[in-house]
């Protein structure tokens, strides 16, 4: 078999192996080495306008965990066994504001485009929010709009783990409200609501096998247009 063929088998092999891991063996850490792998996946991923809008916050503390319990119904095992608990954090919509400080800073001091090729950037960045997603008149969707592009880190990081043997858990199962409060309580979030949760991530190995894995069939999901 071709070595591009063997490639092939081995990243599928991985979604095969990924599945939402509800309860992980807490005897069993990743390392170091893999988690650092796996977080820099996530921060190499693509975003729209290359806003990079999340911010990974690593929750290990047991006490803080535990505080989030009550009100995050679908991790009630895989938050305490995780060997990593990982907050997805998206930022609000006055941070994608065409003259906002942090799409300067992205735009300038980041990707160093020019003055005179920003001010053209301002205007593209204005007509996509106003007209076409017509997203600057509504802040949740602002901020649905940002999450998208924190998912995208969120399934290469389930991958990247898959693909060294990692098990993980994404988390939608809370009250994000009452999260949030616990959070900013805890001065993981920042009382002036710079960033909001868009999903958590829960690291480990689990204790059972998972059951086979279902999907539809392809010719269900794809359509061909010639």
């Amino acid at each position: 078999m071709e070595e591009s063929q063997v490639e092939k088998e081995a990243i599928l092999e991985a979604f095969r192996f990924r599945h939402a891991c509800k309860e992980f063996d807490p005897a069993r850490r990743v390392s170091d080495e893999d988690f650092a792998f796996i977080l820099e996946t996530g921060r190499l991923s693509p975003s729209s306008f290359g806003f990079e809008p999340w911010r990974f916050v690593v929750l290990q503390n047991p006490e803080q965990r535990a505080k989030l319990l009550p009100v995050t119904w679908g991790g009630q095992k895989s938050i305490p066994t995780a060997s990593h608990l990982l907050l997805l954090l998206t930022r609000t919509k006055d941070n994608f504001l065409p003259d906002a400080e942090y799409v300067v800073r992205i735009k300038k001091e980041l990707q160093g485009i020019p003055d005179e090729a920003f001010e053209g950037f301002r205007k593209r960045l204005d007509t996509f929010l106003t007209s076409d997603f017509r997203l600057i008149d509504n802040e949740r969707a602002m901020f649905e709009w940002a999450s998208r592009q924190t998912y995208i880190a969120l399934g290469n990081m389930m991958t990247s783990a898959a693909c060294i043997g990692v098990d993980t858990c994404p988390i939608e199962g809370f009250d994000k409200e009452a999260v949030e409060a616990i959070l900013r309580e805890d001065g993981i979030l920042d009382a002036q609501g710079e960033f909001g949760l868009s999903c958590m991530l829960a690291f480990g190995y689990r204790v059972r096998e998972p059951r086979p894995k279902t999907r539809r069939p392809i010719e269900e999901v794809v359509q061909w247009v010639r």
